[in-house]
Order: C-alpha cells, then structure tokens, then sequence
C-alpha cells in the first residue's frame, strides 16, 4: 500500500512538473505571437530574462495544486505544504526582481546619454537605478521576512522583539547607523539632483565622472581609468568640484607660458584660427588673454567652450599643441627665455 501512494505521488508530482513546463512554452509562445512591433522587444526581452523565475512559479504553483492529489496526509504532507510555501515566496520575489531588472534596461534605452545635451536623461537614469536598487532590496527583505514569519517559533519570536524593544533594538539601531546614514544619502544624492551618472567632477583631487551612484557608495572613474570607491555621505559631507551641475557644457582653459617679447595680437589671431577651425568648439564662447606675468615670462590664458568636459579636454589640448607649434616657427623671440646678465670685472689697477 504504502509502495502505491509513493508511485501515485511521483506520478502526480512528474504530471504537475509537465503541465508546468508545457505552460511556460505556451506563455512564451503566446507572448512571441501577439507580441507587436512597438512592444515586440521589450517583451522578448522580459521573457527571455524572466523565464528560469517564471517556469519556477510555475512549477511550485503546479506543485501545491497537485498536492492533495498526491495522497500525503499528516506530518509529511505538512512539511511539503510548508516547503512549497516557502519556494513560492522565494520564486516570487526572484520573478519580481528579474522584472525590475527589465524594466530599468527599458527604461535606459528611451534615455540615451550619447547626446550632447543629457542632463535631464542621466538624472532620470540615475533616479530610475536607484528606485530599482531600493525596490529590490525591499522585495528581498519583505521575502525573507515572509518565510520567517511561516515559522510558528519565530513569529513568536518577532512579535515578542518588536513588543519589547529593549536593549537589542537599541543595540541594532547603533549597529545599522552609518549603514542607514550611507542609504539615506545615497537616495539624498539621487533625488535632490545633486549628483548624476556620468556627472563630471573633482574629488581628492582627481578628475573623474560618476560611473556608478549606489545606495551606499558611488564609483568614479577616473581620467586614466582608475575607479575610485566613496561612501556617498562624502558627497553630503565633503566640499568637492561638480562640473556638470547645472549644463554639460564646459569652459576649457589652456595656459601658455610666453616671453614679454610674443606679440599678443598675433597669437589672438592665431587662436581664433585655430579654435574656429576645431569641430571640438561649440560654436559659442573663446578669449585669449594675459592672466599673469612672472620675472622671466606672461602668462596667456585660452578660454573655449565645448558641448561636454571630454570634448573641453581634448579641445584644450588641441589649442595648447597648435599655439605652441605657432610660436616655435613664426615667433621664437616668443618662447620662454633666462636672461642672464654678463657684468664685466672691474679694471684692475
């Protein structure tokens, strides 16, 4: 008898996986059928990235219908009600997360950042990451608070720790506290405007742009491809250089060091030359000008606008080459010099 219901179960348990498994090819070819031009990607791609989740739903759905078929009774048919409980919790939340993940992607290619003018992309770009990170978190907790709380002991155990509220809850408030003040600025950063992926900026000193903005920390990446690790409170806390705040265009300044001698208005005809002649320009702001001047040279300063700081930096350096060449073969006079004074000796007597 007992040889029976176990055949009988594994027979109800193999048909469940089967309906299962035929279900989620079903939906999946339903969905490349109706699936229209507009939506046909996003829905591919939901489906593609979704199906090991889906099939697992279906499959612990398909498990629990088939239970009281499979003609388990007491304990044991408890313990597996109990279990596929918790694998459906557990599914569940892993199926809410690949959606978010999906949506976030869909999200992304209706904001491309490959613009000259993206601000208002990367700050809904750096929003809508953050939004997904926060609500995956939330699904992840609210699960495995959920199959906590399947538990008989703990249940009790949670409501009794929340009655309370003792000195462990104290305890773990100072332990979480610079965890939650880290994910509080993060969401600070993200929603306040104050900080954007791809943002360009100056932090201890290096020039970067904000590569990734997390609940915790943020990821710059440097000039030379380096990625250097802050918690976001240094954003909140410390004063740091933010180039791209309010527009992504940038004044680029490249600086000369010239001898008293270099006729200025030559090399101002130069540079308009020059800068006019770049398809870096932005079409919009330049000026040459003598910022300073020391014992042995002046110090001229360029000024030219561009759409974006990678555009401004090889902009600066293409109007630093030129000038330079420019004065070494029209101007030499103008390069900087030593002077050194020659004093004869005194006549001897």
């Amino acid at each position: 008898m007992e040889a029976e219901q176990l055949m009988r179960a594994a027979v109800v348990v193999i048909a469940a996986i089967g309906v299962a498994v035929v279900v989620g090819w079903l939906s999946r070819l339903v969905v490349r059928l109706v699936a229209r031009r507009r939506y046909r990607r996003f829905l591919e791609q939901l489906s593609q990235a979704c199906r090991w989740a889906f099939r697992a739903v279906l499959v612990v759905v398909a498990l629990m219908v088939a239970l009281p078929f499979t003609g388990l009774t007491g304990p044991a048919r408890e313990v597996v009600h109990h279990t596929l409980v918790i694998a459906l919790i557990a599914t569940s939340a892993w199926l809410a997360v690949r959606v978010l993940f999906v949506l976030e992607d869909a999200a992304f290619r209706r904001l491309p950042v490959d613009v000259a003018d993206n601000r208002r992309y990367r700050r809904a770009r750096t929003r809508i990451g953050m939004v997904r990170r926060l609500t995956a978190v939330t699904v992840t907790l609210l699960a495995v608070a959920s199959i906590l709380m399947t538990f008989a002991p703990l249940r009790a155990l949670g409501a009794s720790l929340l009655a309370s509220a003792g000195l462990a809850g104290v305890v773990a408030a100072l332990a979480a506290h610079a965890t939650l003040a880290h994910i509080f600025a993060g969401l600070q950063l993200a929603f306040t405007d104050e900080l954007r992926l791809d943002d360009v900026v100056v932090v201890e000193g290096e020039w970067g742009r904000i590569e990734e903005l997390r609940l915790t920390y943020v990821v710059v990446r440097l000039w030379d491809e380096r990625r250097l690790v802050l918690p976001t409170t240094y954003f909140t806390t410390t004063p740091f250089q933010h180039w791209t705040r309010n527009d992504a265009r940038v004044l680029g300044a490249s600086i000369l060091y010239l001898d008293h001698r270099m006729p200025v208005d030559a090399l101002r005809e130069q540079a308009q030359r020059v800068v006019e002649a770049s398809p870096l320009w932005d079409r919009r702001d330049w000026v040459l000008q003598v910022v300073d001047t020391t014992e042995t040279a002046m110090v001229v300063r360029v000024l030219a606008s561009a759409d974006d700081a990678a555009k401004a930096y090889d902009l600066r350096c293409e109007i630093r080459e030129k000038l330079i060449a420019y004065v070494r073969e029209h101007h030499p006079e103008g390069l900087p010099q030593t002077r050194v004074a020659v004093v004869p000796p005194p006549d001897q007597p």
